[in-house]
């Protein structure tokens, strides 16, 4: 199975578009977002994706009740519990919990956000993976992540 990942979109609408094309263009098989997608109207460029997309709210995203109406109800509270086929996945948005939650040995992933750095890494069994940020906020690039479910291997891409 193959997983889009993006993060930390924060209303920038051309990179968001252009990542929604990215994922489908790989016909990724859902996409998950570690939060700060901030407003509702990024859902036109979210409801063109080609798969299921499923995200959290993240420190920034402000009407959260719009947000998760907008979305019909796929952002949700962190954490969120993923079953990618086989692999257990957890969700959250900033990285306090990151550690401990990898060493729990509970699950296979675990995916956040809030830092706009992309981190791949593995914490025992565990794979830790932060897909950056999709946003053009402060310095360095946009990024998304594509994770094979599995091989439990990750690509951070930047040329999206």
């Amino acid at each position: 199975m193959l997983v889009g990942i993006m993060s930390d979109s924060h209303d920038d609408m051309q990179r968001l578009a252009a990542g929604v094309d990215f994922f489908n263009s790989k016909k990724v098989s859902q996409v998950v977002h570690a939060g700060d997608l901030i407003s509702p109207f990024t859902f036109e460029a979210l409801g063109k994706l080609d798969c299921p997309f499923s995200a959290i709210f993240g420190n920034n995203d402000g009407d959260r009740l719009l947000l998760h109406h907008k979305s019909d109800g796929t952002v949700q509270p962190q954490p969120m519990l993923l079953a990618l086929e086989d692999r257990k996945a957890i969700v959250v948005h900033e990285p306090t919990s990151v550690e401990a939650l990898a060493k729990s040995g509970e699950f296979d992933i675990v995916i956040y956000g809030h830092t706009h750095t992309a981190v791949v890494k593995k914490v025992g069994e565990t794979l830790v993976i932060n897909p950056g940020k999709v946003a053009r906020l402060h310095k360095g690039q946009s990024t998304l992540a594509l994770l094979d479910t599995e091989k439990l291997e990750v690509e951070i891409v930047s040329d999206f």
